[in-house]
């Protein structure tokens, strides 16, 4: 398989575990903003002001890399 076609068909895969899972970390995502006592990422600096839409999405950009690992 070309190098090119190899990388469009790994791109394709991102985006559809992506769009798979992205449901699961959004409903993390709101549970972890309702949740009482959050603490701050970074102790003693103010929480990152981040959509929930926006933490979400980074969570799943976060964790997906492993499912392409091995």
């Amino acid at each position: 398989m070309a190098p090119t076609a190899r990388q469009h068909q790994e791109e394709l895969q991102f985006r559809l575990i992506l769009a798979a899972t992205y449901p699961f970390f959004l409903a993390a995502a709101v549970f972890g903003r309702m949740a009482p006592g959050r603490a701050p990422a970074r102790p003693g600096l103010p929480a990152p002001h981040r959509s929930v839409f926006g933490e979400a999405r980074a969570m799943a950009v976060q964790a997906i890399p492993f499912a392409f690992m091995g």
